[in-house]
């Protein structure tokens, strides 16, 4: 069947040509005289006409939407079909078994059902090509993420997602037995990357990871895809902000070139980005909400949502960019890694990045000397034993570094305009859903 199957997208390159396409009944449309046939496979979509009399003889009446079928016939001209092409005279067979009907009709244009059925039969409505347009734009990110890195002479790696202790001393984390031990489901590379530094310099994974955070909001995940990146031999944390400028510029190109059909369907917006993001310090962020936004979030050691929102939109209003970085964040909103700012211990050489509103990045400059570990883990009170394994790389030299971590789900929902980030998520993993 391979040997002299044509796929949807290039059938019109066929025309005269007797071919074979194959792939899910998408639309069956019934007519007096004729009957359309709309064939989806991973290309697109591909139309068949029969007369009434074949599609009698075929049995299309009763032949469910979702099966898979092979359609042999000659290929036509004609600008009204998808691709500028059809099937005439063709020739049905079905593939498997007959399919049952899909909770709702995927040949609609728009997502006819509510997020709760959607997610409960995922398998069969990721399916429909808005849904699917969201993760074609997802694989096409982690694409450009990864081309962005590899030109910069980055080294990929895959680290252990079972770990001995909590990256960030927290206790948002997932406890399992480990064969009798105590361990945990890892809460980012964090550790791992840093460790890897000092064997590559420069490194980059794109991974799951897992926060076993009680938010039940629209934007949080239990697990989620990190795109992470670190490396050595940085200034300060300016030199990895204009690294992730640069990792954001291919994600977006990367998105353009290899899934604009899924732009298209998604109705996805995607952002220029500046040649130099706008920056503004974390405190001078604060005075400036409290000075035009109608209330004064200084005093609080991080940025609230709505605090965010009424950031991008002045980022966009002021500055045209749908882009911001806030920088300095206090060291107590900071885990023990990161980099304080020597001339205001108090804050971090540290940002997160803003994408229309929302947090997308974190990432900072590291601690890198090994008696800088032990005074910031001293100070918060916490003992050596659990970060033994991942302190030994800093006594044995380590540069200065820095990295960030991207949201691949959170990114998707920003360039497609979903309201949940679970629109954008394959099989999503929260407080509630636990399958499919």
């Amino acid at each position: 069947m391979t040997q002299n199957r044509v796929l949807a997208a290039d059938l019109g390159q066929h025309a005269g040509e007797q071919v074979a396409v194959a792939g899910w009944l998408h639309r069956k449309r019934q007519l007096k005289s004729v009957t359309f046939l709309i064939i989806r496979d991973r290309t697109g979509l591909a139309q068949v006409v029969l007369t009434s009399e074949q599609a009698a003889s075929a049995g299309v009446a009763d032949l469910p939407e979702e099966t898979v079928i092979r359609v042999t016939g000659l290929v036509k001209a004609n600008a009204q079909a998808p691709g500028g092409a059809e099937i005439t005279d063709p020739v049905l067979a079905e593939l498997g078994e007959r399919a049952e009907p899909p909770p709702f009709d995927l040949y609609r244009p728009t997502v006819t059902a509510a997020l709760p059925t959607v997610l409960d039969h995922a398998p069969a409505t990721l399916r429909h090509p808005v849904l699917r347009a969201g993760l074609e734009i997802s694989a096409a990110s982690v694409a450009g993420f990864r081309a962005a890195l590899d030109a910069r002479d980055f080294t990929e790696i895959h680290t252990p997602k079972i770990v001995q202790s909590a990256t960030e001393s927290g206790a948002d984390v997932f406890a399992i037995d480990y064969f009798g031990q105590q361990a945990y489901l890892a809460q980012s590379p964090q550790f791992y990357k840093q460790a890897m530094v000092g064997v590559f310099e420069r490194v980059y994974e794109t991974g799951p990871v897992f926060r076993a955070e009680r938010h039940d909001t629209a934007r949080h995940l239990a697990q989620y895809t990190s795109l992470d990146a670190e490396f050595g031999f940085i200034t300060d944390h300016h030199d990895v902000m204009a690294m992730l400028r640069e990792v954001i510029a291919g994600m977006v190109a990367a998105v353009r070139s290899r899934a604009p059909d899924a732009v298209e369907r998604a109705r996805a917006r995607l952002p220029d980005v500046p040649a130099q993001i706008p920056e503004l310090q974390f405190a001078d962020a604060q005075d400036l909400i409290a000075a035009r936004a109608g209330w004064d979030p200084r005093g609080e050691p991080d940025l609230s949502p709505a605090d965010e929102r009424w950031l991008g939109d002045w980022a966009l209003r002021e500055q045209g960019s749908e882009l911001l970085f806030v920088t300095g964040f206090p060291m107590i909103k900071r885990p023990f890694y990161t980099h304080p700012d020597p001339d205001q211990p108090a804050y971090s050489r540290s940002f997160d990045l803003l994408f229309r509103g929302m947090e997308l990045v974190t990432g900072g400059q590291r601690l890198h000397r090994y008696g800088d570990y032990l005074a910031a883990l001293a100070a918060r009170g916490e003992g050596l034993a659990q970060y033994a394994s991942y302190l030994q790389v800093f006594r044995h030299g380590m540069p200065p570094h820095g990295g960030f971590a991207i949201g691949l789900e959170r990114w998707t929902a920003r360039l497609t305009g979903a309201a949940n980030i679970r629109e954008v998520t394959l099989f999503p993993r929260d407080l509630h859903r636990l399958t499919p």
